[in-house]
């Protein structure tokens, strides 16, 4: 049925017949486990006579058995194929990184090795890249929720915060931050981990803030010793899941009594502070620190006469960016062989590898982060920049089609893409979007003519907007995740 039962299991460093005794025991008191996973070093340095009987097939497994890689020199040897292999029957090693699909439904994604600075790591570690890349390829579909069960042989760093004692080990000093920060994106019902040689089954904890955004479903962090340790801790664990896929929504929400904080959020907010996006791209779709969640909460006014009374439009004073940021002109990461010219609010600038030769951004001087920010005068500049360019471009048989993604970006970009008149009509443009926001499940609207964007959206509200250059408008209010490349790719289709 859809239920399945697991085995997880702490570092067994080779100690094969323990561990397979101990797993023939459990299923013969209460009956078959679906698989092992096994976290933590695999092998150890006295691996090799027991590991011989079972890569030969003189002995099996008990039970399908997951493995990650190496955690040091000495056993990268026994991993032949970085991708993911076969080992033994029964014995399969998942790879250095990625999500492993069950054929129940069930999602484990998994990260092999210890933590290294360096670029690239050495076989028997992951670094920022390996983390950054596995978040993006599981963030990018639409309805990404979360993963049924993380894997990764580090602690997460902190995850002892708002929590229950890890004894004798130290959670603000033990373990990986790029763990932390894999487990705070992927929101896993379940983290395993080793290598403490230490059993600590944390509280679980949110992976929402109350109050401000819906409901999620809660993470439980299980730490696990290694087999057969003198000291009797535990080192097996067995534990039943259903796919989240197949899931009822509410239940799958449900609060046990004793949900804590996420111990995460400290952490990351700390990071906002310092950090520096990861990537110069044009487009900055790799600052996962940007925290969007703060505005979720505002209720909207009623009519939009209570907004205009709150505060004078034109007083305000751009915000200061949170760290280094790409585009405002001030800063010294912008590259200025891009900039084609500069206003006295706006500036112009060739995109960095731009979608069709020409493709240009809009963009503040100031640190605004959308449109919906911007003071009047801003705006009247941004109207003159956009008429210049229709004007341009219609010079050239082209018209532009202008777009703004106001989700996990820092800074206000307007895209503006010039395509051929006598391929497209207006029409088709809309049409293309449209049919691409379907295929996503997003849900295009089409805003009346005169009226404003800042008259649908408020500061702070995740948004994506499309115009066209005959004024015809299409708008998207984010509400969950939303694909990060969406309106790249639709000119170019």
């Amino acid at each position: 049925g859809a239920v399945s039962r697991r085995l997880a299991c702490g570092d067994v460093e080779g100690r094969l017949e323990t561990l397979f005794g101990r797993v023939r025991a459990i299923q013969g008191k209460s009956g078959r486990f679906d698989m092992l996973l096994c976290i933590g070093s695999f092998f150890g340095s006295t691996s090799e006579t027991e590991w011989a009987e079972y890569r030969t097939g003189a002995k099996k497994a008990p039970i399908p058995t997951y493995v990650l890689g190496a955690n040091d020199q000495e056993t990268v040897s026994y991993f032949p194929d970085v991708s993911g292999c076969e080992l033994a029957e029964n014995i399969t090693y998942l790879g250095r990184r990625g999500l492993y699909s069950g054929a129940s439904g069930l999602q484990i994604a998994y990260l092999s090795g210890t933590e290294s600075q360096d670029e690239p790591a050495p076989a028997y570690s992951f670094s920022a890249k390996d983390v950054a890349e596995l978040k993006t390829s599981l963030l990018s579909t639409p309805s990404f929720r979360g993963v049924d069960i993380l894997l990764t042989s580090p602690w997460p760093r902190d995850v002892g915060a708002f929590g229950n004692s890890a004894g004798e080990i130290d959670t603000k000093k033990c373990g990986s931050k790029l763990v932390s920060d894999l487990a705070a994106s992927l929101k896993p019902r379940y983290h395993f981990a080793a290598l403490e040689k230490a059993y600590y089954e944390r509280l679980p904890y949110r992976n929402h803030t109350v109050l401000q955004e819906t409901p999620q479903h809660v993470s439980r962090f299980i730490a696990l010793a290694d087999v057969g340790n003198t000291s009797k801790k535990k080192y097996l664990y067995a534990f039943s899941i259903v796919p989240m896929s197949l899931m009822d929504p509410a239940e799958l929400v449900k609060q046990p009594q004793d949900v804590t904080e996420n111990p995460y959020r400290k952490s990351r907010k700390e990071a906002q502070k310092t950090k520096a996006p990861l990537c110069a791209e044009e487009e900055p779709a790799c600052q996962f620190f940007f925290d969007l969640d703060k505005h979720q909460g505002k209720k909207r006014p009623s009519d939009g006469k209570e907004r205009g009374n709150s505060q004078p439009k034109q007083a305000r004073k751009p915000p200061q960016p949170t760290g280094p940021c790409w585009f405002c002109l001030a800063s010294p990461e912008v590259e200025k062989h891009l900039v084609v010219s500069i206003g006295t609010h706006c500036y112009l600038a060739l995109a960095k590898g731009g979608l069709l030769p020409d493709h240009v951004l809009i963009l503040p001087i100031g640190h605004y982060q959308s449109v919906v920010d911007l003071s009047s005068e801003v705006v009247e500049e941004v109207t003159k920049y956009k008429s210049a360019l229709k004007e341009f471009f219609r010079s050239k048989g082209k018209r532009y089609v202008l777009f703004e993604r106001n989700y996990r970006s820092q800074h206000l970009q307007l895209q503006v893409i010039p395509l051929p008149l006598d391929h497209c009509t207006s029409e088709d443009i809309k049409e293309s979007f449209i049919v691409q926001a379907q295929e996503q499940q997003i849900e295009l609207l089409e805003i009346p003519e005169h009226s404003d964007i800042t008259q649908v959206a408020q500061p702070g509200t995740p948004y994506f907007y499309v115009e066209l250059d005959t004024g015809e408008k299409l708008f998207h209010r984010i509400r969950g995740r939303f694909p990060l490349h969406f309106g790249r790719w639709v000119p170019s289709s």
